[in-house]
This record gives structure tokens, C-alpha cells and sequence, in this order.
């Protein structure tokens, strides 16, 4: 059983040359390549792999972050194949009417050249800022499959890892202020709205929690992280409904990302299971021993999978 992970399927942008996105031309064709492949799993034989024990051969779709390209293009193209997956949620967006840090440093990086944008981050950083700089896992393990430029890869381990939490927010206002008009910093229009996830759970999408600020769960407090995971799920549950099950899903993803009492809380908390980002099929061990931090391939390792 093969769990794919996807996160912007749009196409090409012009305000934001630099993007990186799964064209929705390549995800269809991914989606031909894993029937031909592999075919999907039903969302029965899923979730009842969690009472026998034992994964389906086939592949489960998901798709982070609540991105309105998921319901342009993404739910449309399910819906045609008759085809079904979970969507992870941050909920905080819904709360603030602001565009998550992780998102707004995606749109900077997609619109401004990373050098450029590098130059000007060096002005507002501080050494003192960087309290997780010499963390090995984050210097060493943090976007290691992922095929960035040098200052690309620098600009996003300073600012969603190496930088402390207190600091971040003002050092990314400033940069947007500097780089991003307003009319492209819309959570109406990046986030999906209630409506639409109201619209795609009737259609039998599941809905599941990426925490409430998608924060690196390992950068948080005990407290914290139960923050992070309890008022995600009451948030979805006011919107959507009470659900048979819960599920989570790490932001970030690797273990580097999470820890063990993470995994404690979300089973204290009743959820079904959670995905982390592992590159290899789900196995009846994981499902029995370690549903909370089940294996999760990024879709760029198949077929038609990469940005353009």
C-alpha cells in the first residue's frame, strides 16, 4: 500500500515565475500512471486495514496544507475518476485571515529570485534569532530529497527551522512588505473556505488535522504540541462535523519533525493515524505497531510527479 503526498497541483503562474507546483496536466498523468501501476485503494479497505492489520496492495492519495488548488483542480479531477483522498488542514488561517509562514515564504520564493530575496533576509536576521541552527538533524536532514538552489534551500531551513518561533512572523511581514503586493496575500483566495471542504466531505473526501500553525511539532513544548493537535481537531469538527475517526498529519514531515510523545498525544487523543514522510509502502508492522507515523511517499518520486 502506497500513501502519495501532494501539496500545490495548479498551473503556471505568472506573478509567480519561480513556483514550485505538480502541474495539473502532470498530475492527471501521474493518476493514469498509478491506475495502469498499482490502481487505488478503496477508502473501505483502508480504513479497515486498521481492524485486520493488513494494507491493501494499491495507492491513497493525499494532499496537505487546505490549498484552494485543491478544489479548483484536484477535486474536480477525483470526482471525474470517481476517485477519493484525504485533505490535511492548518487551521489557524481560518482564525487570523493570514497566510501561513511556511506559505507566505512559498509565495516570496515563487515570486522574488532566490538570491535576491536571500540578500535582503541577511539584513533582518540576527545571529541570536537562530536558536536552532546547530540542531545536526535540521542542518542535515531538512529538504535532503528536495531539489532546491543553495539560497533556496538556506532561505527555507533559517526560516522554518534554524529561527525561533518568536522572531519569524515580523522577519517574514517584512519581507513580504518588500516584495508581495497585497492583492497576491489573500486567504479567500489560497486556503480552501468551509463551503468547499463542506462541498468535498459530502463527495467522500476525508478531512484531517496538519496542526493548527504547522509548526516543526520538535521545536514545541509538550503543552504546545497538544495545543497544536486538540484545538486543530475541535476546529474541524465545529466545520464539519463530528467524524468517525480522526487522522493527522505532520507538518514537514520526517522524523526529525515530530517525536515519540507526539505520537503519544495523538493517540490519547483518539486519531486513527497519522502520516509522516517516509519513502516506502505502508507494511502490516506500521499499521499495528506505528499508526501514528505511517510511511508517505512525495509524489515527485513517481512518474510525472515533478515541478516543471
Amino acid at each position: 500500500m502506497k500513501a502519495i503526498m501532494y501539496h500545490y497541483v495548479r498551473p503556471y503562474d505568472r506573478n509567480f515565475p519561480f513556483f514550485k507546483n505538480l502541474n495539473i496536466e502532470d498530475f492527471c498523468k501521474q493518476l493514469d500512471y498509478f491506475q495502469e501501476n498499482f490502481g487505488f485503494v478503496s477508502q473501505h479497505d483502508f480504513i479497515n486495514s486498521f481492524q485486520t492489520g493488513v494494507p491493501v496492495n494499491g495507492v491513497i492519495l493525499t494532499f496537505d496544507d487546505g490549498l484552494k488548488c485543491h478544489y479548483k483542480y484536484v477535486f474536480e479531477e477525483l470526482k471525474r475518476r470517481n476517485l477519493w483522498g484525504v485533505f490535511y488542514i492548518s487551521t489557524k488561517p481560518y482564525k487570523t485571515k493570514k497566510i501561513l509562514d511556511v506559505h507566505r515564504i512559498h509565495l516570496l520564493l515563487g515570486h522574488v529570485e532566490s538570491n535576491i530575496l536571500y540578500e535582503y533576509l541577511k539584513t533582518l536576521i540576527q545571529e541570536e534569532m537562530l536558536t536552532d541552527k546547530f540542531r545536526i538533524e535540521f542542518r542535515e536532514l531538512t529538504y535532503a530529497d528536495q531539489d532546491n538552489d543553495y539560497y533556496t534551500q538556506l532561505i527555507k531551513r533559517i526560516l522554518n527551522y534554524y529561527i525561533t518561533y518568536e522572531y519569524r512572523e515580523n522577519v517574514i511581514d517584512k519581507l513580504m512588505d518588500k516584495f508581495i503586493r497585497n492583492s497576491m496575500n489573500s486567504v479567500d483566495s489560497f486556503y480552501l473556505t468551509s463551503h468547499e471542504m463542506k462541498e468535498m466531505q459530502n463527495a467522500g473526501m476525508i478531512f484531517g488535522s496538519h496542526a493548527v500553525s504547522h509548526s516543526v511539532m520538535s521545536k514545541l513544548t509538550l503543552i504546545e504540541q497538544t495545543h497544536e493537535i486538540v484545538d486543530s481537531f475541535n476546529f474541524i469538527e465545529q466545520e464539519l462535523g463530528e467524524s468517525e475517526y480522526k487522522t493527522f498529519c505532520y507538518p514537514y514531515g520526517g522524523f526529525h519533525t515530530f517525536s515519540k510523545e507526539t505520537e503519544e498525544i495523538l493517540k490519547q487523543k483518539n486519531c486513527l493515524f497519522s502520516f509522516n514522510v517516509e519513502h516506502r509502502d505502508i507494511t502490516s508492522k506500521d499499521i499495528l505497531e506505528r499508526p501514528q507515523a505511517l510511511p508517505r511517499y512525495d509524489c515527485n518520486f513517481f512518474e510525472y510527479g515533478k515541478c516543471r
